[in-house]
Parts: structure tokens; C-alpha cells; sequence
């Protein structure tokens, strides 16, 4: 059956850039002279294509670009199973550079990146537009680098490159390809595992604080990529290119050695990989979030044994104890309360005074400790907010307890 781009030839109606000619001059520094690529012939004419083994990240020889861990805990996280059943050269790992930072239909991705596992270690392919005429080539030569993607890895793919690529393939008359496969996205991992620490969760940040690497000088910051094409575009003078392919490989080979680090802190957090007591309570909430409570629990102890901001250890001892509490283990919620209450945390005053009344039927436990939260409320360095919020609760309760009390008396 004929492809929609096919169809619309065979009516005369050009696809996309084709049909346009390129530039009438040579370009006096071309890609060709810049670096070692090779053209790949396509339906739609020639792509050029810069390719390159590694077996280990070239800004660190410690750091191998392998899997060392399962991705189970991934694949539960993102809610699918797939994902831990796939073989490493399954997996693609892309990135694009764009003429836009704000994606549109009129945004090309004038470099495709794409890194993949094979026999021979880690194969990153670059698919460059030397010229928006090229883009049916270049789309071509990328839909054959997809080939046995059954996961997808990015960071921000999921609102930008895929979207992307999706729409390059549909302006020039072709089905979106990258539509049914797995995709881990990283940045959103990053997110939840690092935003406690890291003011900044940009693939650069994560590289230096996380995984302990720096990209050389021959880097060039991402707002300045598009500006560096048009240029290129306007001129002929490939050779700033140089730094933006540098840029795109050195991201693709994080996001290999980002996936296997977080693979490996998932899978075992007390191997020696975290040293912040921060990142273990990230791992904590995320296993909290799969409903591994036993793991999250041994990763919210260890973290507030070690130095943590006052203000994350505040929220911890809540979480866990609310959490302990779903789970009926009143003895550990009552302990992590009380150590609550030392630090005048109100919430920790209700949640015993409520155990006591209803669990344990000791009303003179619960008074103490509607008495004292209301104290504390009445104190004068207490917001007047939160007094108001509180106290009419807590008067009430009280009320309550010693009528109940009395009543006992009584009888």
C-alpha cells in the first residue's frame, strides 16, 4: 500500500524541503572538511552521518558505558513492565539539536543523535543537516537507526524531541515512528531523586554533581546551538559546528551513563554509590511510591542518621510516620511523633493525642497532649495563621476528652 508521501508525488505536491536547491556557491569549510562522516544513500538522496564507537565514557575512563544493574525498579516507577525485559541493544538513546528551542512546525532538527549498544560497545550516530533540502534524506537514514528500538531513553524527549521528530516525519508526509515504543525519560527521574539537592536538574548539572564528569571546552551552551546553525546556514563555515556536535555526542553518552547510575541506586542504595542522606530520602519517596514501604522505611532511618537540612527532616519524619500510620505500625508513628513534638510540630500533638484516645483508651495521655499542643498555640512566638487554624480543634478535642473522662469518673 502506498505511503501518504507517495501518494502526494504521484499528484505533484512536494514533501517537505525536497525540491528546493541547495546553495549555489561551495561552501569554503564544508562538514565534510570539519569531521569524518560518510553520506548514506536514501530514497530521497544522500544523509550525512558522523559515527563513532565508544566503550567507556570519554571524559572519565572510570565510568564504563555498560548496564550493571536491572531495571526493574524503573520499569515499576514508570508503570511499564516492558521495560526490564528488553536486551541492552534494544534500547536507543537520543538526542537532538534544533534551529528552535520552542519546537513548532517550522523547528527542524538539524542534528539527530542517536547512541545504541552492539557488539562492538557503545555506537553513537550523528545524522547532520548539511541543508533543509536534506531533511527527507535525513529522516530516512534516522527511521533505519530506529530499527529494534523497543525503549526509548531521553531527557525532556517525552516535551520536546519527540514531539519533535514526530512532526518533522509528518510535515514531510510520513507516520510519526516513535509512538509505540517504552520511554525512560530521565529528566523526570533526575527530578524526583534530585530536586532536594541540585538547584539546577539540567543534563549538564546532573553530570558534574551526580555522576562526577565535566565536558571540556569544545562544549557550547544549548541556547547558543540554534544560533551557531543559522549561522552555519548563512555562511558555509561548518567549523563552530564542531563544538555542537561535541555538545550532542557528550549528552547522548550521559544519558547512557545516567540510566545505568540510577539503575544501579535503585536497585541497591547502600552500596556506597550515594554519600547525601538527601538522595537516600528521594530513593525513600520513590519507593514509598511503588509501594515498597519496608525499603522506603530503611531509606528514611538511614537518611536522617546522616546531616540533612532541618527543613527536609521535618517533612520525613512526617511522611514516614503518616505512612507507618496507613500501615498500622503505631509503635513506630508514635515514636517518630514524639519526636516530632519536641520540635513544637502541632500535627505530631494531635495525630498522639488521637492514638490515645481511640487505640488505647488513655484519655490523660490524650489530655496531656491536646493541653500541651494548646499551649504552644498560645505561645507568643506561634503564627497567629496557624493558632487560628489549630485551636478551636484542639479546644474542642479537649472538651470532648473530659466529658469523657467524667463520665468514666462517674460510672
Amino acid at each position: 500500500m502506498p505511503t501518504l508521501s507517495e501518494k502526494l508525488k504521484a499528484l505533484g505536491v512536494k514533501i517537505g524541503a525536497e525540491g528546493i536547491k541547495p546553495p549555489s556557491k561551495t561552501p569554503k569549510y564544508p562538514i565534510e572538511s570539519v569531521v569524518e562522516g560518510m553520506d548514506i544513500n536514501t530514497p530521497f538522496g544522500n544523509a550525512f552521518v558522523i559515527e563513532e564507537i565508544y566503550n567507556c565514557d570519554p571524559r572519565s575512563r572510570d565510568i564504563p558505558l555498560e548496564f550493571t544493574a536491572s531495571f526493574g525498579n524503573i520499569s515499576t516507577w514508570i508503570g511499564d513492565p516492558n521495560i526490564d525485559r528488553f536486551r541492552p541493544e534494544n534500547f536507543t538513546f537520543l538526542d537532538t539539536e534544533t534551529s528552535g528551542l520552542a519546537g513548532g512546525t517550522g523547528t527542524y532538527a538539524f542534528l539527530i543523535g542517536i547512541g545504541k549498544f552492539n557488539k562492538q560497545g557503545f555506537a553513537l550516530s550523528q545524522f547532520f543537516l548539511r541543508d533543509p533540502f536534506e531533511e527527507p534524506a535525513q529522516l530516512a537514514a534516522v527511521l533505519g537507526a530506529l530499527d529494534n528500538t523497543k525503549v526509548l531513553v531521553t531527557y525532556n524527549g517525552k516535551s520536546f524531541d519527540v514531539p519533535l521528530l514526530n512532526t518533522r516525519f509528518i510535515t514531510n508526509g510520513e507516520p510519526p515512528p516513535l509512538i509505540s515504543q517504552s520511554h525512560i525519560d530521565l529528566l523526570h527521574l533526575a527530578r524526583r531523586l534530585w530536586r532536594d539537592r541540585l538547584e539546577s536538574r539540567t543534563l549538564g548539572s546532573i553530570e558534574k554533581n551526580i555522576l562526577g564528569t565535566d565536558r571540556t571546552g569544545e562544549d557550547v551552551p544549548g541556547w547558543m546551538v540554534p544560533s551557531i546553525y543559522f549561522d552555519y546556514l548563512k555562511t558555509g563555515d561548518a567549523r563552530p559546528l564542531k563544538n555542537v556536535l561535541y555538545h550532542n555526542a557528550m549528552d547522548i553518552i550521559s544519558l547512557a551513563t545516567l540510566l545505568n547510575h540510577i539503575s544501579k541506586i535503585l536497585d541497591d542504595p547502600y552500596g556506597g554509590s550515594i554519600t547525601e542522606g538527601v538522595d537516600l530520602i528521594s530513593i525513600g519517596k520513590i519507593y514509598e511510591g511503588m509501594g515498597e514501604v519496608d525499603a522506603a522505611a530503611e531509606c528514611f532511618a538511614r537518611g536522617l542518621e546522616q546531616d540533612i537540612p532541618q527543613h527536609i527532616r521535618k517533612q520525613v519524619v512526617f511522611r514516614w510516620s503518616i505512612m507507618e500510620k496507613r500501615r498500622s505500625n503505631y509503635d513506630r508513628s508514635m515514636q517518630l511523633w514524639r519526636h516530632a513534638a519536641e520540635d513544637q510540630e502541632i500535627y505530631a500533638h494531635e495525630e498522639l493525642a488521637k492514638v490515645f484516645e481511640h487505640k488505647l483508651k488513655d484519655y490523660s495521655q490524650a489530655i496531656y497532649w491536646t493541653e500541651l499542643a494548646i499551649s504552644i498555640l498560645e505561645s507568643p512566638g506561634f503564627s497567629h495563621l496557624d493558632r487560628t487554624l489549630w485551636i478551636s480543634k484542639f479546644e474542642h478535642r479537649l472538651n470532648r476528652l473530659q466529658n469523657k473522662t467524667n463520665r468514666f469518673k462517674d460510672s
